[in-house]
């Protein structure tokens, strides 16, 4: 009995212009970017020095990919900015060769990832696992609650006071009004009493220096030869390839979250011209910024370039008019409410041991590796790729045995005929030969592919090895049932193959 799979019908997206129609929607667009700004930028700062270059530098390079991505990226609400991804993958080029080399590491990133994103790839996506994409998301919020713990260790008492403060703005606010996301108000409200009062906590002035002056564009201070491409070229791919993944992956996330559709070639592609302008001002590459894209969408409710637009706006602000008010916000009142959008963020339903009884043991195997290995490396790109990988292998265990061979002797034993079922790959047909009686069977032989396809050509070469293995004996073989597509596979290539 067939069955038509039909695709989930997405909602209509909100635009920009619904948006600026809706004073509610507007409003809570421009809220959610300035939020997510907040968010943003201690995390920024901490990537900077984890890179080792100049806060400053990735501030100015966060502000470009967000504008920039706001009018290319094909997925509206996703927050582009210097990630901690890239900063650990152009670290160690940093630390041995210095950061004059980042420029055409950033340039040659971007380069690959609009080719990539051109060239269709991002196709690929298709293919992550759904145990892969909830072990995915179940580390992320691991990853974002653990970054903010040495946030609120070995701090002042006050400081904790404050840190209690904005979890309860967060969530009783949200009780007498969902005008003005909680978050914001909470630490509004957190760094105005720490200003009034002169309380001594740490801030995000203690993060890094903030010198309230724009860079400028980046100077080309490296040799254009073939030494350096040879040199820049595997962290090049590194950055370019685990930037994609990563905005790829979130583009995903937020299709699910507010149930619509993305345009990922075109956000692949808009990665790397971002990054390229990024690259010319500012001067490190990025990706997009899983935890404040949780947080705008999510916590926010943002679903349109408006959100990201103000975020990028508002950063540019408070890095040039505001940067002695940002440097008082209170560490803690950050790490709160990242702790809250990490605590959201987490299936709870995929862990629930409920849950966890009914799902196919390998499939939650996949989702514990991957989890495991994104905490034990602090790589997000790492767990997808060990959880693809160890998905592709778990898959291939149970698709080598999905066929069955039924032997029928005819009632004058002058005849054998075989009916096999179900489909016949590399994984599959790669043991079909076992399943014939070679020195037993009479002269003729019919195998009956009338409930099985042919799809590539490790099945036709098992095919030709079972007719020379019979014609070895003094039997011919007798193909039937094969549908038009597999009958036309199997005559182009059987006898071509080889021994």
């Amino acid at each position: 009995m067939a069955v038509t799979n039909h695709p989930r019908p997405f909602r209509q997206p909100i635009t920009v212009l619904t948006a600026l129609r809706s004073p509610r929607q507007l409003s809570r667009e421009v809220l959610a970017g300035m939020v997510t700004t907040l968010a943003l930028v201690p995390e920024v700062i901490s990537f900077s020095i984890v890179a080792g270059v100049d806060p400053m530098v990735s501030l100015v390079a966060s502000i470009v990919l967000a504008l920039a991505m706001s009018i290319l990226g094909g997925r509206p609400g996703v927050v582009t900015a210097a990630a901690g991804s890239v900063a650990l993958v152009i670290a160690p080029l940093v630390h041995e060769h210095g950061v004059q080399y980042v420029l055409p590491t950033v340039l040659l990133a971007g380069v690959i990832q609009v080719v990539f994103g051109l060239a269709g790839l991002a196709r690929l996506m298709r293919f992550i696992p759904r145990s892969v994409m909830i072990g995915f998301v179940n580390a992320l919020g691991v990853l974002i609650f653990m970054a903010q713990v040495p946030h609120v260790l070995n701090v002042p008492g006050l400081a904790y006071a404050l840190f209690a403060l904005t979890f309860a703005i967060i969530f009783i606010l949200p009780r007498f009004t969902k005008a003005v996301p909680s978050p914001l108000v909470a630490i509004v409200v957190v760094t105005a009493i720490a200003i009034i009062a002169g309380l001594a906590v740490p801030n995000v002035s203690d993060e890094g220096p903030l010198t309230g002056k724009l860079p400028g564009f980046t100077p080309f201070l490296f040799p254009l030869n073939v030494e350096t491409f040879q040199l820049i070229l595997p962290t090049a791919l590194s950055v370019a390839f685990v930037g994609l993944m990563e905005t790829l992956l979130t583009a995903k996330l937020v299709d699910d979250i507010t149930d619509t559709p993305s345009h990922k070639g075109r956000e692949s592609w808009a990665l790397g011209v971002s990054n390229i302008l990024a690259g010319f001002y500012g001067g490190i590459a990025g990706c997009a910024m899983i935890g404040q894209t949780v947080l705008n969408v999510k916590t926010g409710q943002a679903r349109t370039r408006i959100s990201t637009t103000v975020a990028g706006v508002f950063l540019l602000a408070l890095v040039t008019g505001l940067s002695s008010v940002m440097g008082q916000i209170p560490m803690v009142a950050l790490a709160a409410v990242m702790m809250v959008v990490a605590v959201t963020t987490v299936d709870w339903h995929s862990v629930k041991p409920s849950t966890l009884k009914r799902m196919p043991l390998p499939e939650t195997l996949v989702m514990g590796v991957t989890v495991a290995v994104v905490v034990f490396t602090g790589n997000l790109a790492y767990g997808v790729l060990v959880g693809v990988v160890l998905a592709m292998v778990l898959f291939a265990r149970r698709v080598a045995h999905v066929i069955s061979v039924d032997r029928k002797l005819a009632d004058d034993g002058e005849s054998v005929r075989y009916d096999v079922v179900g489909p016949l790959f590399f994984g599959s047909s790669n043991d079909l030969v076992e399943h014939f009686a070679y020195a037993e069977d009479p002269a003729s032989v019919t195998i009956n592919l009338s409930r099985a396809q042919i799809w590539d050509a490790s099945t036709v070469a098992a095919l030709d090895s079972i007719e020379t293995k019979y014609g070895d004996h003094g039997a011919t073989v007798t193909i039937e049932g094969l549908d038009e597509r597999s009958t036309g596979f199997h005559r182009r290539l059987s006898g071509h193959l080889g021994s």
